[in-house]
């Protein structure tokens, strides 16, 4: 219960204080040279980062992670990504608990893929400077060498690998820049690849091949709530529609060739509000669903080539749950709370690897031993020396919102918050805005909590997906804004919380997160001390007109078409960049100069605008990041600049 008289103590302190800071903020912002600012980031309005608070942060940002890659094709170990210097390269890991053999040294983020059957092979994916236009090269293990196999200049992305190993499908948009059509190469003989289909405006991807190789499951994405499922005839370039259960518009997901190749395994909605998997008898057309008592979406499939065994995850309330069916009986791996990703049989066919987060670790690669369910750590990724067993685990909590829908948040609360010393807040919205805030290590976020006091709430606003079809889709197009009513609703929730401090509040998001950040500042001002937007919306319209050219169209669906009178109207009444005068808090803009999907001209207007109207704003711009801050200096300098300004804005407990 808030008493009157707290509500009058909280107005009177958050007058003075922004009386405060109206004084003190300067008439234009602060030019400083910051020995600890890397030289590729321009940065304005920001004070130079304390030498203390770079020492606090240091054991939190040396904090690394590994990624399950993939088997080695000779069975004999793991492929990870991790970070030993700037940017994350490929490892090989022989064994559970080995050392981490570095096989790539580039200057820029490298993934990739083992080619099966070839253990000398691998193909990478490398754009630079984080401008998304990924090229794909073959690099040989004994000789370290690296080989270029696409054009230097149009945007790839990896698909589907033929099981011997001896062809892979990935997509180009080399011929107009739009269209990522789909190719088929020998990595061996690149001068040969071959166009399979030209898209013509649509969005196909190629899952998987078939066990003899002759044909592609393809799915065709129209947006997070419909796509469609297709067999490619690799030989004679047909392809066709496959049977599904309902003419509705639906959703189909993560196709797999069954291992004798006379079924498909695929995710629907077709029949509810979640991703059932479903096995498609190829010869009658006859789906049956294999997870009806399972009220979550599956997310992920995986298929071992041998025995037929089929591996699977499921979201469950943001955890993941992991099940095997062997011989059509299905059986749920015991794991603590977290998150796997990266489903993959070991080449034997006898352990499936993966990643596995979890709130208190950072992801590493695991394996699945299936004869017994004994789980294994391969790598052990280090934290900085840090104490682990002393990080806050988040609380899965619910609040209602103006509609009276019940909107699902992460609590993480700071030990010491009680109602004598209430914890200031940072609320953190995910991107997407189709995305989700699920169980997983924030580093970031525990040392708000263990060194700063602040607690940390990340909220599913309605768009999340994880929680059915019907929500994924209540803030489509005109109806924007009822996710941002669920911000508000959220700090309705933070004031009635005796520990949290509701006048020490900030918002902070990445990408549509950042438009999130701005929206709610504009219409929740009075109650938010500061705002962090990182290559986030300012502007739909120029937003859309800006995006990469084979975005728009994906990005119009969720959108809204911005060629449409009736939604240009919504737009410019809910713009940030239009609304930006009623902005009061402070505000951090972060972004990256290369980025193609939120192009960095949206945080040039917003701060521009802010700033005209003479508000604290500072700046991080980066000339070598896209969208998001990929190298370690950078990253490292952000996250500084990041505490430093909640601590300005939101003080100590």
């Amino acid at each position: 219960m808030i008493t009157p008289t707290r509500y009058l103590f909280r107005a009177l302190a958050l007058l003075a204080l922004g009386l405060l800071a109206a004084a003190c903020a300067p008439a234009t912002p602060l030019t400083t040279d910051d020995p600890f600012r890397p030289a590729a980031i321009e940065a304005q309005g920001v004070p130079v980062v304390p030498p203390q608070l770079i020492e606090r942060l240091r054991q939190y940002q040396a904090v690394r992670s590994a990624g399950f890659a993939g088997w080695s094709s000779d069975g004999k170990g793991m492929i990870v990504r991790t970070r030993f210097a700037d940017t994350a390269q490929l490892h090989h890991v022989a064994a559970p608990g080995a050392s981490r053999q570095q096989l790539t040294f580039f200057g820029e983020p490298v993934s990739g893929r083992a080619v099966p059957r070839d253990p000398n092979l691998m193909l990478l994916r490398m754009s630079t400077g984080g401008d998304e236009n990924y090229q794909l090269h073959r690099f040989e293990r004994d000789t370290g060498q690296t080989t270029r196999l696409t054009d230097g200049v149009s945007r790839h992305t990896l698909h589907a690998i033929e099981p011997n190993g001896r062809r892979f499908v990935y997509t180009s948009n080399q011929r107009n820049g739009r269209d990522n059509d789909l190719y088929l190469m020998d990595p061996r003989h690149p001068d040969a690849a071959r166009l399979l289909m030209a898209v013509d405006g649509a969005f196909w991807y190629a899952h998987d091949f078939s066990p003899d190789g002759k044909h592609l499951l393809l799915i065709r994405y129209v947006s997070v709530t419909e796509s469609r499922p297709a067999i490619f005839d690799i030989e004679t370039g047909r392809r066709r529609w496959l049977p599904t259960p309902t003419d509705a518009v639906a959703s189909y997901s993560v196709p797999r060739f069954s291992h004798d190749g006379r079924s498909v395994y695929l995710t629907t909605d077709a029949h509810g509000e979640f991703r059932r998997l479903a096995r498609l008898d190829l010869h009658t057309g006859r789906y049956t669903t294999l997870t009806a008592d399972i009220p979550w979406n599956v997310e992920a499939i995986a298929v071992d080539r041998q025995s037929g065994r089929l591996a699977l995850t499921t979201n469950e309330d943001g955890a993941t749950g992991l099940y095997v069916i062997d011989d059509g009986a299905r059986r749920k791996i015991d794991l603590p709370m977290g998150r796997i990703s990266a489903l993959e049989f070991s080449p034997d066919g006898e352990r499936l690897g993966f990643n596995f987060s979890r709130f208190d670790a950072p992801t590493d690669a695991y394996d699945l031993r299936l004869s017994d369910g004994k789980l294994t750590r391969w790598t052990f990724s280090e934290v900085g020396g840090l104490d682990t067993a002393t990080f806050v685990q988040p609380q899965l909590i619910r609040y209602t919102s103006f509609d009276g829908r019940s909107i699902p948040a992460y609590y993480f609360k700071p030990l010491g918050a009680s109602a004598q010393r209430p914890a200031p807040v940072v609320v953190d919205i995910h991107g997407g805005p189709e995305g989700q805030r699920r169980p997983g290590l924030s580093t970031t976020n525990q040392f708000y909590l263990l060194e700063l006091g602040y607690a940390v709430l990340q909220p599913n606003v309605r768009g999340s997906t994880g929680y059915g079809k019907t929500y994924t889709q209540l803030d489509n197009a005109e109806r924007r804004e009822d996710s941002v009513k669920d911000i508000g609703a959220l700090l309705d929730w933070i004031a009635e919380q005796d520990e949290l401090d509701a006048d020490r509040v900030a918002v902070r998001g990445g990408s549509y997160g950042g438009y999130m950040v701005l929206a709610s500042l504009i219409h929740y001002g009075d109650r938010l001390r500061a705002g962090i937007d990182v290559v986030g919306i300012a502007n739909f319209q120029t937003f859309l007109k800006n995006t990469a050219d084979y975005r728009r169209d994906l990005r119009r669906v969720e959108y809204g078409d911005e060629r449409d009178p009736a939604m240009a109207r919504v737009f410019e009444r809910i713009n940030p960049t239009a609304n930006a005068h009623k902005i009061r808090s402070a505000l951090l803009v972060v972004h990256g100069k290369n980025d193609p999907r939120v192009p960095f001209s949206e945080a040039e207007q917003i701060a521009r605008i802010v700033r005209a109207h003479g508000r604290t704003v500072w700046t991080v711009f980066a000339d070598n990041e896209g969208h998001g801050f990929a190298k370690k200096p950078n990253r490292d300098y952000y996250t500084a600049v990041v505490a430093l300004f909640l601590q300005t804005h939101l003080g100590k407990p």
